[in-house]
Protein backbone atom coordinates (compact mmCIF):
# COMPACT_ATOMS: atom_id res chain seq x y z
CA UNK A 1 0.00 0.00 0.00
CA UNK A 2 1.63 3.25 -1.14
CA UNK A 3 -1.02 5.48 0.39
CA UNK A 4 -3.59 5.36 3.17
CA UNK A 5 -6.06 7.71 4.76
CA UNK A 6 -4.78 6.89 8.27
CA UNK A 7 -1.57 5.19 9.35
CA UNK A 8 -1.32 3.75 12.87
CA UNK A 9 2.26 3.25 14.05
CA UNK A 10 2.53 0.37 16.52
CA UNK A 11 0.54 -2.84 16.87
CA UNK A 12 0.73 -3.41 20.58
CA UNK A 13 -2.51 -3.58 22.51
CA UNK A 14 -2.97 0.20 22.13
CA UNK A 15 -2.38 0.30 18.38
CA UNK A 16 -4.64 -2.68 17.82
CA UNK A 17 -7.35 -1.03 19.91
CA UNK A 18 -7.03 2.16 17.83
CA UNK A 19 -7.29 0.07 14.64
CA UNK A 20 -10.42 -1.74 15.82
CA UNK A 21 -12.10 1.47 16.89
CA UNK A 22 -11.27 3.17 13.61
CA UNK A 23 -12.76 0.19 11.77
CA UNK A 24 -15.86 0.38 13.97
CA UNK A 25 -16.34 4.10 13.32
CA UNK A 26 -15.70 4.03 9.56
CA UNK A 27 -17.65 2.56 6.63
CA UNK A 28 -15.97 -0.59 5.24
CA UNK A 29 -14.50 1.19 2.21
CA UNK A 30 -12.79 3.74 4.44
CA UNK A 31 -11.68 1.13 7.00
CA UNK A 32 -9.78 -0.49 4.15
CA UNK A 33 -7.79 2.76 3.89
CA UNK A 34 -6.37 2.31 7.41
CA UNK A 35 -2.86 0.85 7.65
CA UNK A 36 -1.12 -0.36 10.82
CA UNK A 37 2.69 -0.57 10.85
CA UNK A 38 4.45 -2.88 13.30
CA UNK A 39 8.24 -3.20 13.49
CA UNK A 40 8.03 -6.80 14.72
CA UNK A 41 4.85 -8.82 15.21
CA UNK A 42 1.44 -7.89 16.60
CA UNK A 43 1.59 -7.78 20.39
CA UNK A 44 5.28 -8.68 20.52
CA UNK A 45 6.61 -5.49 22.09
CA UNK A 46 5.97 -4.20 25.59
CA UNK A 47 2.41 -5.62 25.54
CA UNK A 48 3.85 -9.15 25.66
CA UNK A 49 5.35 -8.48 29.10
CA UNK A 50 2.32 -6.86 30.75
CA UNK A 51 1.18 -8.16 34.14
CA UNK A 52 -2.36 -7.67 32.84
CA UNK A 53 -3.94 -6.23 35.98
CA UNK A 54 -7.35 -4.58 35.48
CA UNK A 55 -8.77 -2.06 37.93
CA UNK A 56 -10.51 1.27 37.98
CA UNK A 57 -8.71 2.38 41.15
CA UNK A 58 -6.66 5.55 40.59
CA UNK A 59 -5.91 8.66 42.59
CA UNK A 60 -6.01 10.58 39.28
CA UNK A 61 -9.75 10.86 38.65
CA UNK A 62 -9.36 11.24 34.86
CA UNK A 63 -7.87 7.74 34.76
CA UNK A 64 -10.84 6.35 36.69
CA UNK A 65 -13.19 7.33 33.88
CA UNK A 66 -10.95 5.84 31.18
CA UNK A 67 -10.63 2.60 33.14
CA UNK A 68 -14.38 2.50 33.77
CA UNK A 69 -15.12 2.96 30.05
CA UNK A 70 -12.68 0.15 29.24
CA UNK A 71 -14.35 -2.45 31.46
CA UNK A 72 -17.32 -3.34 29.22
CA UNK A 73 -14.93 -4.31 26.42
CA UNK A 74 -12.94 -6.65 28.66
CA UNK A 75 -16.08 -8.11 30.19
CA UNK A 76 -17.87 -8.73 26.87
CA UNK A 77 -14.86 -9.06 24.61
CA UNK A 78 -16.25 -11.62 22.14
CA UNK A 79 -19.58 -9.80 21.93
CA UNK A 80 -18.02 -6.36 21.46
CA UNK A 81 -15.70 -7.63 18.73
CA UNK A 82 -18.43 -9.75 17.11
CA UNK A 83 -16.07 -12.72 17.28
CA UNK A 84 -17.16 -15.85 19.13
CA UNK A 85 -13.55 -17.01 19.37
CA UNK A 86 -12.17 -13.78 20.82
CA UNK A 87 -11.05 -13.76 24.46
CA UNK A 88 -9.23 -11.26 26.63
CA UNK A 89 -8.46 -14.01 29.14
CA UNK A 90 -10.37 -12.12 31.82
CA UNK A 91 -10.20 -13.43 35.41
CA UNK A 92 -12.53 -11.42 37.63
CA UNK A 93 -11.12 -11.97 41.10
CA UNK A 94 -11.36 -8.49 42.64
CA UNK A 95 -8.76 -5.89 43.58
CA UNK A 96 -7.66 -5.39 47.18
CA UNK A 97 -5.61 -2.35 48.21
CA UNK A 98 -4.33 -1.68 51.73
CA UNK A 99 -2.76 1.49 53.12
CA UNK A 100 -0.94 2.31 56.36
CA UNK A 101 -1.98 5.25 58.52
CA UNK A 102 -1.04 8.65 57.19
CA UNK A 103 -0.91 10.21 53.73
CA UNK A 104 -1.47 6.97 51.83
CA UNK A 105 -4.60 6.15 53.83
CA UNK A 106 -5.95 9.64 53.15
CA UNK A 107 -5.19 9.25 49.43
CA UNK A 108 -6.87 5.83 49.38
CA UNK A 109 -9.98 7.22 51.07
CA UNK A 110 -10.21 9.99 48.47
CA UNK A 111 -9.67 7.54 45.59
CA UNK A 112 -12.41 5.24 46.85
CA UNK A 113 -14.75 8.24 47.15
CA UNK A 114 -13.94 9.23 43.55
CA UNK A 115 -14.76 5.71 42.34
CA UNK A 116 -18.10 5.85 44.12
CA UNK A 117 -18.88 9.19 42.45
CA UNK A 118 -18.43 7.41 39.10
CA UNK A 119 -20.87 4.72 40.24
CA UNK A 120 -18.19 2.06 40.66
CA UNK A 121 -18.81 -0.60 43.28
CA UNK A 122 -16.10 -0.43 45.95
CA UNK A 123 -16.08 -1.45 49.61
CA UNK A 124 -13.96 -0.80 52.67
CA UNK A 125 -13.02 -3.97 54.51
CA UNK A 126 -11.84 -4.88 57.96
CA UNK A 127 -8.59 -6.82 58.32
CA UNK A 128 -10.62 -9.94 58.98
CA UNK A 129 -12.75 -9.45 55.85
CA UNK A 130 -9.64 -8.84 53.75
CA UNK A 131 -8.05 -12.04 55.03
CA UNK A 132 -11.17 -13.99 54.14
CA UNK A 133 -10.68 -12.93 50.53
CA UNK A 134 -6.90 -13.33 50.53
CA UNK A 135 -6.25 -15.92 53.26
CA UNK A 136 -2.51 -16.19 52.57
CA UNK A 137 -2.02 -12.54 53.62
CA UNK A 138 -2.09 -10.54 56.85
CA UNK A 139 -3.69 -7.10 57.19
CA UNK A 140 -3.49 -6.25 60.89
CA UNK A 141 -1.30 -3.20 60.19
CA UNK A 142 -3.64 -1.60 57.62
CA UNK A 143 -5.38 1.66 58.48
CA UNK A 144 -7.68 1.39 55.45
CA UNK A 145 -8.47 -1.43 53.03
CA UNK A 146 -10.38 -0.98 49.79
CA UNK A 147 -11.94 -3.67 47.65
CA UNK A 148 -13.17 -3.49 44.04
CA UNK A 149 -15.06 -6.74 43.32
CA UNK A 150 -15.31 -6.42 39.50
CA UNK A 151 -11.56 -6.01 38.99
CA UNK A 152 -9.05 -8.71 38.14
CA UNK A 153 -6.54 -9.47 35.40
CA UNK A 154 -6.44 -10.49 31.76
CA UNK A 155 -4.05 -11.35 28.95
CA UNK A 156 -2.57 -8.43 26.98
CA UNK A 157 -1.40 -10.58 24.06
CA UNK A 158 -4.82 -12.19 23.61
CA UNK A 159 -6.43 -8.77 23.82
CA UNK A 160 -4.09 -7.23 21.22
CA UNK A 161 -4.49 -10.08 18.75
CA UNK A 162 -8.25 -10.11 19.29
CA UNK A 163 -8.46 -6.41 18.44
CA UNK A 164 -6.23 -6.95 15.40
CA UNK A 165 -8.29 -9.85 14.05
CA UNK A 166 -11.52 -7.86 14.46
CA UNK A 167 -9.97 -4.84 12.71
CA UNK A 168 -8.72 -7.00 9.83
CA UNK A 169 -12.18 -8.48 9.32
CA UNK A 170 -13.44 -4.92 8.79
CA UNK A 171 -10.76 -4.16 6.22
CA UNK A 172 -7.83 -2.66 8.16
CA UNK A 173 -4.41 -3.63 6.77
CA UNK A 174 -1.53 -4.67 9.04
CA UNK A 175 2.10 -4.68 7.92
CA UNK A 176 4.27 -6.68 10.32
CA UNK A 177 8.06 -6.52 10.21
CA UNK A 178 7.92 -3.02 8.74
CA UNK A 179 9.23 -0.22 10.92
CA UNK A 180 8.33 3.44 10.64
CA UNK A 181 11.52 5.45 10.13
CA UNK A 182 10.20 9.00 10.01
CA UNK A 183 7.37 11.38 9.28
CA UNK A 184 7.26 13.54 6.20
CA UNK A 185 6.01 16.95 7.35
CA UNK A 186 5.59 20.03 5.20
CA UNK A 187 4.38 23.45 6.36
CA UNK A 188 3.29 21.95 9.68
CA UNK A 189 1.18 19.20 8.08
CA UNK A 190 1.83 15.45 7.97
CA UNK A 191 2.17 14.07 4.45
CA UNK A 192 2.96 10.47 5.34
CA UNK A 193 5.35 7.98 6.91
CA UNK A 194 8.79 6.82 5.81
CA UNK A 195 9.14 3.07 6.38
CA UNK A 196 11.55 0.20 5.77
CA UNK A 197 9.40 -0.67 2.76
CA UNK A 198 9.19 2.83 1.32
CA UNK A 199 7.04 5.92 1.74
CA UNK A 200 3.35 5.68 2.64
CA UNK A 201 1.38 8.84 1.88
CA UNK A 202 -1.22 9.65 4.54
CA UNK A 203 -2.84 12.78 5.85
CA UNK A 204 -3.36 11.38 9.35
CA UNK A 205 -0.94 9.44 11.54
CA UNK A 206 -1.73 7.95 14.96
CA UNK A 207 1.51 7.20 16.80
CA UNK A 208 1.20 4.67 19.62
CA UNK A 209 4.78 3.43 19.71
CA UNK A 210 5.19 3.08 23.48
CA UNK A 211 8.90 3.43 24.36
CA UNK A 212 9.75 4.20 20.72
CA UNK A 213 7.61 7.36 20.86
CA UNK A 214 10.77 9.29 21.70
CA UNK A 215 11.54 9.10 17.96
CA UNK A 216 8.81 11.70 17.39
CA UNK A 217 11.18 14.31 18.76
CA UNK A 218 13.46 13.82 15.76
CA UNK A 219 10.70 13.09 13.25
CA UNK A 220 8.40 16.02 14.03
CA UNK A 221 10.55 18.42 16.04
CA UNK A 222 8.35 18.19 19.14
CA UNK A 223 9.34 17.76 22.77
CA UNK A 224 8.69 14.20 23.95
CA UNK A 225 9.03 14.06 27.75
CA UNK A 226 9.53 10.31 27.95
CA UNK A 227 11.93 7.80 29.43
CA UNK A 228 12.04 4.02 29.15
CA UNK A 229 12.11 2.17 32.46
CA UNK A 230 12.75 -1.53 32.91
CA UNK A 231 10.71 -3.28 35.60
CA UNK A 232 11.29 -6.74 37.03
CA UNK A 233 8.60 -9.33 37.68
CA UNK A 234 8.85 -12.53 39.71
CA UNK A 235 6.75 -15.70 39.86
CA UNK A 236 6.97 -17.35 43.28
CA UNK A 237 5.73 -20.66 44.64
CA UNK A 238 4.76 -20.54 48.30
CA UNK A 239 3.47 -22.88 50.99
CA UNK A 240 -0.15 -22.38 49.93
CA UNK A 241 -1.57 -21.67 46.48
CA UNK A 242 -2.43 -18.15 45.35
CA UNK A 243 -5.51 -19.22 43.43
CA UNK A 244 -7.30 -17.29 40.65
CA UNK A 245 -10.23 -16.81 43.04
CA UNK A 246 -8.03 -14.68 45.30
CA UNK A 247 -7.88 -10.94 44.52
CA UNK A 248 -5.13 -8.91 42.97
CA UNK A 249 -3.43 -7.11 45.86
CA UNK A 250 -1.75 -3.71 46.14
CA UNK A 251 0.37 -3.16 49.25
CA UNK A 252 0.84 0.57 49.81
CA UNK A 253 2.67 -0.15 53.07
CA UNK A 254 5.55 -2.05 51.48
CA UNK A 255 8.69 -0.12 50.48
CA UNK A 256 8.20 -1.08 46.82
CA UNK A 257 4.39 -0.65 46.89
CA UNK A 258 4.17 -4.28 45.74
CA UNK A 259 1.41 -5.66 43.56
CA UNK A 260 0.57 -9.34 43.47
CA UNK A 261 -1.81 -11.64 41.67
CA UNK A 262 -2.38 -15.31 40.98
CA UNK A 263 -0.17 -16.72 38.25
CA UNK A 264 -0.44 -20.12 36.62
CA UNK A 265 -3.25 -21.09 38.97
CA UNK A 266 -1.16 -21.50 42.14
CA UNK A 267 1.85 -19.18 42.02
CA UNK A 268 2.24 -15.51 42.92
CA UNK A 269 3.16 -12.92 40.32
CA UNK A 270 4.79 -10.02 42.16
CA UNK A 271 6.57 -6.80 41.29
CA UNK A 272 7.20 -3.34 42.63
CA UNK A 273 5.06 -0.34 41.71
CA UNK A 274 7.80 2.25 42.07
CA UNK A 275 10.29 3.66 39.58
CA UNK A 276 12.38 1.13 37.70
CA UNK A 277 15.73 1.05 35.92
CA UNK A 278 16.03 3.96 33.52
CA UNK A 279 17.30 2.92 30.08
CA UNK A 280 19.42 5.08 27.83
CA UNK A 281 17.43 4.05 24.75
CA UNK A 282 14.28 2.03 23.92
CA UNK A 283 15.03 -1.65 24.48
CA UNK A 284 12.77 -4.63 25.16
CA UNK A 285 15.65 -7.08 25.55
CA UNK A 286 15.26 -9.11 28.73
CA UNK A 287 17.27 -7.49 31.50
CA UNK A 288 19.03 -8.93 34.52
CA UNK A 289 16.97 -9.92 37.56
CA UNK A 290 19.56 -9.91 40.32
CA UNK A 291 19.59 -12.08 43.41
CA UNK A 292 19.61 -8.84 45.39
CA UNK A 293 16.29 -7.83 43.81
CA UNK A 294 14.81 -11.27 44.40
CA UNK A 295 15.90 -11.13 48.04
CA UNK A 296 14.53 -7.63 48.57
CA UNK A 297 11.13 -8.40 47.03
CA UNK A 298 11.08 -11.76 48.80
CA UNK A 299 11.51 -10.01 52.15
CA UNK A 300 8.62 -7.66 51.36
CA UNK A 301 6.46 -10.62 50.33
CA UNK A 302 7.32 -12.49 53.54
CA UNK A 303 6.31 -9.47 55.62
CA UNK A 304 2.83 -9.50 54.08
CA UNK A 305 2.33 -13.22 53.46
CA UNK A 306 3.22 -15.33 56.53
CA UNK A 307 5.02 -18.54 55.66
CA UNK A 308 6.37 -17.19 52.37
CA UNK A 309 9.87 -16.71 53.83
CA UNK A 310 10.78 -19.96 52.09
CA UNK A 311 8.94 -19.21 48.84
CA UNK A 312 10.74 -20.47 45.77
CA UNK A 313 11.54 -18.47 42.65
CA UNK A 314 9.86 -20.18 39.69
CA UNK A 315 10.61 -17.65 36.95
CA UNK A 316 11.39 -13.99 36.34
CA UNK A 317 11.26 -11.54 33.47
CA UNK A 318 11.43 -7.85 32.69
CA UNK A 319 9.08 -5.42 30.97
CA UNK A 320 9.55 -1.80 29.97
CA UNK A 321 7.32 1.18 30.75
CA UNK A 322 7.14 4.39 28.71
CA UNK A 323 7.19 6.92 31.55
CA UNK A 324 6.31 10.62 31.51
CA UNK A 325 7.30 13.08 34.27
CA UNK A 326 3.91 12.68 35.99
CA UNK A 327 3.48 8.94 35.26
CA UNK A 328 0.41 9.57 33.12
CA UNK A 329 -0.12 9.42 29.35
CA UNK A 330 -0.04 12.06 26.65
CA UNK A 331 -3.09 11.71 24.42
CA UNK A 332 -4.45 13.54 21.41
CA UNK A 333 -3.41 15.92 18.61
CA UNK A 334 0.00 17.58 18.71
CA UNK A 335 0.01 21.39 18.46
CA UNK A 336 1.87 22.61 15.39
CA UNK A 337 1.81 19.26 13.55
CA UNK A 338 -1.51 18.93 11.77
CA UNK A 339 -2.46 15.33 11.12
CA UNK A 340 -0.54 13.81 14.05
CA UNK A 341 -2.33 12.20 17.00
CA UNK A 342 -0.28 10.56 19.74
CA UNK A 343 -0.70 8.20 22.64
CA UNK A 344 2.42 7.62 24.73
CA UNK A 345 3.73 7.62 28.28
CA UNK A 346 1.24 5.13 29.71
CA UNK A 347 3.66 4.41 32.56
CA UNK A 348 2.24 0.97 33.29
CA UNK A 349 -1.44 1.91 32.82
CA UNK A 350 -1.74 1.18 29.12
CA UNK A 351 -3.32 -2.27 29.06
CA UNK A 352 -6.09 -1.52 31.52
CA UNK A 353 -6.98 1.72 29.70
CA UNK A 354 -6.49 0.42 26.16
CA UNK A 355 -10.13 0.00 25.06
CA UNK A 356 -11.15 3.54 26.04
CA UNK A 357 -7.90 5.15 24.91
CA UNK A 358 -8.07 3.37 21.55
CA UNK A 359 -11.54 4.79 21.03
CA UNK A 360 -10.72 8.40 21.97
CA UNK A 361 -7.58 8.39 19.81
CA UNK A 362 -9.63 7.03 16.90
CA UNK A 363 -12.23 9.74 17.49
CA UNK A 364 -9.51 12.41 17.58
CA UNK A 365 -8.00 11.10 14.33
CA UNK A 366 -11.40 11.31 12.64
CA UNK A 367 -12.12 14.80 13.96
CA UNK A 368 -15.00 13.54 16.13
CA UNK A 369 -15.87 14.66 19.67
CA UNK A 370 -14.06 12.40 22.12
CA UNK A 371 -15.87 10.44 24.82
CA UNK A 372 -13.76 12.14 27.47
CA UNK A 373 -11.85 15.41 27.35
CA UNK A 374 -8.24 15.00 26.26
CA UNK A 375 -7.27 18.40 27.65
CA UNK A 376 -5.86 16.99 30.94
CA UNK A 377 -3.69 14.60 28.90
CA UNK A 378 -2.36 17.23 26.47
CA UNK A 379 1.34 17.35 25.70
CA UNK A 380 1.33 21.04 26.63
CA UNK A 381 0.41 20.30 30.26
CA UNK A 382 4.05 19.90 31.29
CA UNK A 383 5.13 23.28 29.95
CA UNK A 384 1.98 24.84 31.42
CA UNK A 385 2.66 23.36 34.88
CA UNK A 386 -0.48 21.24 34.99
CA UNK A 387 0.80 17.69 35.51
CA UNK A 388 -1.54 14.82 36.39
CA UNK A 389 0.12 13.96 39.66
CA UNK A 390 -1.09 10.89 41.56
CA UNK A 391 -1.50 10.95 45.33
CA UNK A 392 0.55 7.80 45.94
CA UNK A 393 3.85 9.17 44.67
CA UNK A 394 5.89 8.16 41.62
CA UNK A 395 4.77 4.80 40.35
CA UNK A 396 2.24 2.92 38.32
CA UNK A 397 -0.60 3.04 40.86
CA UNK A 398 -1.18 6.81 40.19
Amino acid sequence: MQSADIVVIGAGVMGCSVAWHLASLLPPAQAARVLVLEREQIGSGTSAHSSGILRTHYSVSENVELAQRSWPVFERFAEMLDDDEASAGLVRCGYLIAAPAGDKAAALADALAAQRRYGIEVHTLTACEAQQRLPIGRFDDAALIGYEPRAGFADAYLTATGFARAARRRGVKFLEGVAARGLRVQAGRVLGVETDAGFVAAGMVVSVQNIWSCELQRWAGIAVPLVAERHRVLALAGPAPYTPRMPVFKDLASPGMLYTRSYGGTQMLVSEGTAGERLAAPDTTQGDVSLEFVGDVGAQVAARFPGWQEAGLVSSWTGVYDVTPDWNPVLGPVPGVQGLVVGFGFSGHGFKLSPAVGRVLAQAALGLPTDVSLTPYALTRFEAGRPLVGRYGAGAVS
